[in-house]
């Protein structure tokens, strides 16, 4: 069919599991010794939405290590040892919600426009 619907796809895929991990920072807030995690999704977006090389002198994808999805951040931590700061995990969770919504707008008006050429 289309690269566009892959691609939606994964923006889905991503954004829902972003929102799994800050979901569980946020529940960890008062939780001591926890270490606030984030996924990497500007390199793994970019890892699946690689560009095809047609010819052997165009440039690869910049990201090569696809090993770790999530990562535990590395941010200055409270008397408790835990590193979350609940205002910068929920305007994460407002932005990756904004995100998602926008993907499935995007995946709707592109199945309503095969289903038009489809009609026609």
């Amino acid at each position: 069919m289309s690269d566009g619907f892959k691609i939606l796809e994964n923006l889905i895929h991503l954004t829902n599991m972003r929102h799994g991990v800050i979901a569980s920072n946020i529940a960890n807030v008062d939780t001591p010794d926890y270490k606030a995690r984030d996924v990497k999704f500007e390199q793994i977006l970019g890892e699946r939405m690689e560009l095809k090389t047609t010819n052997p002198k165009h440039l690869k994808n910049s990201y090569q290590d696809s090993s770790g999805e999530i990562v535990t951040k590395t941010t200055q931590e409270g008397t408790d040892k835990n590193n979350v700061n609940l205002d910068t995990e929920v305007a994460k969770m407002t932005e990756n919600a904004m995100l998602y919504q926008a993907g499935i707008s995007m995946l709707s008006i592109k199945i309503r426009m095969f289903k038009n050429a489809l009609r026609r």
